[in-house]
């Protein structure tokens, strides 16, 4: 807990703080990789160009110090599990979050200036060590579960073994472990982080992607879709060169398997809600559920552009096959000749709430952008899901909102 005296000083400092907060994050970037460059090798590229991320740094710090001193009602420890689960996946170590500390505390002094006084400072950096050590501990937790001994680097050697177009802009990677060893198990819904080298001395970069293949299986699966830019924002670093440069026998880096959230809670009714990409875990519940459970009432429902975009679109009959009360409904933007699956409905326009099967005691698992989640969620909240049985995954800097009404 903060202390009383340091509790008083954030309550009154808050506000400025709140005001501030990505003009500090802003400058806390610039300081961090002025001094430690090497660290551009672990933070998303393009977040930090977009202002994703330093966005929601600040939001997360604005909001943890709410939650201490009792101006939020939102829980954290869910949010605490996502924010170790993607910091285990890249590898962050307890001495980066002293790093960390000294740069983001000297970004508060300079744009703050003299409202800094020393009780100031001293109260934020209890902040910013109670956030910290809550993250240390729940990250050597994870690096203790996946059989990482402590310092042990998280980066293991895989093979590119099949490597499979599943539609416009989507390919599918099959993976072995380069050391022949055994091939870790997974919770449909995780993910794992894979590490490439960038062209011409760019740098590394890393990007997390679903396990979309079965649980289990002597390989690992994931499914990429190539980011192409728009807007003046340029293409997707990693999924282009996973696109133009990776064949089979190449090698990947990649992480254990991590990710808090499962997309096969529960044992009763279960309604995967996905658009686009987010297809992903879906595929992993659904291929996982036909070996262990093919009995369970499944519902699936997936937006996409186009059939064309619909990435596992010719799995969708062998699934049927194997899931006698799998339910599959298609929201495409544009149906055309030849979209029609059997024995799947497919339907014009965007996917409304109002319209999703649902069960009473149906446990969810959403994932594609954010806004789609809150739209869905939202009216899944009306329909009268509790909001714990509603799970969901964002990759990225970005969370739901808290909207229950």
């Amino acid at each position: 807990m903060l202390s009383e005296s340091s509790a008083a000083v954030v309550t009154a400092t808050l506000p400025a703080v709140q005001a501030h907060g990505t003009e500090i994050t802003g400058r806390f970037y610039q300081r961090l990789f002025a001094a430690h460059p090497e660290l551009l090798n672990i933070f998303n590229r393009g977040n930090q160009a977009s202002g994703a991320q330093k966005a929601a740094l600040a939001g997360a710090v604005v909001a943890y110090a709410a939650h201490l001193t009792g101006g939020a009602t939102v829980p954290w420890g869910p949010i605490l599990d996502r924010i170790a689960h993607k910091h285990a996946s890249l590898g962050i170590t307890p001495e980066q979050y002293t790093i960390v500390g000294r740069h983001l505390l000297a970004a508060v002094g300079e744009v703050l200036g003299e409202a800094v006084t020393p009780e100031v400072a001293a109260a934020w950096d209890e902040v910013y060590w109670l956030l910290a050590c809550e993250l240390i501990a729940r990250e050597a937790r994870l690096y203790a579960g996946a059989g990482l001994a402590e310092g042990e680097p998280v980066w293991r050697e895989w093979r590119v073994t099949g490597r499979t177009e599943e539609a416009v802009d989507v390919v599918s990677f099959t993976l072995e472990p380069v050391d022949g060893g055994g091939v870790p198990g997974f919770t449909p819904g995780q993910y794992t982080s894979v590490a490439v080298d960038l062209d011409h001395g760019r740098g590394q970069q890393i990007r997390q992607y679903s396990l979309s293949g079965r649980p289990g299986a002597d390989h690992w699966r994931i499914t990429v879709k190539r980011v192409r830019g728009h807007a003046g924002v340029p293409d997707g670093l990693v999924s282009t060169f996973l696109h133009e440069r990776v064949s089979v026998g190449d090698t990947l880096r990649l992480s254990p398997p991590f990710g808090e959230v499962s997309a096969v809670a529960g044992d009763g009714p279960l309604l995967l809600v996905s658009a686009g990409i987010g297809l992903t875990p879906a595929m992993a519940a659904l291929e996982h559920l036909a070996v262990t459970a093919p009995e369970r009432p499944v519902v699936l429902v997936h937006a996409d552009r186009a059939g064309a975009a619909h990435a596992f679109r010719a799995e969708l009959p062998r699934l049927h096959a194997a899931l006698p009360n799998l339910r599959t409904t298609l929201w495409y933007e544009r149906v055309e000749p030849g979209d029609e699956v059997d024995p799947v409905a497919v339907s014009p326009g965007r996917v409304d709430p109002k319209m999703i099967p649902l069960s009473p005691d149906s446990h969810v698992h959403l994932c594609g952008p954010l806004p789609f989640m809150n739209t869905v969620r939202g009216g899944l909240l009306r329909r009268g899901v509790p909001v714990e049985r509603i799970a969901y995954e964002v990759f990225g800097p970005g969370m739901l909102r808290d909207d229950r009404g």
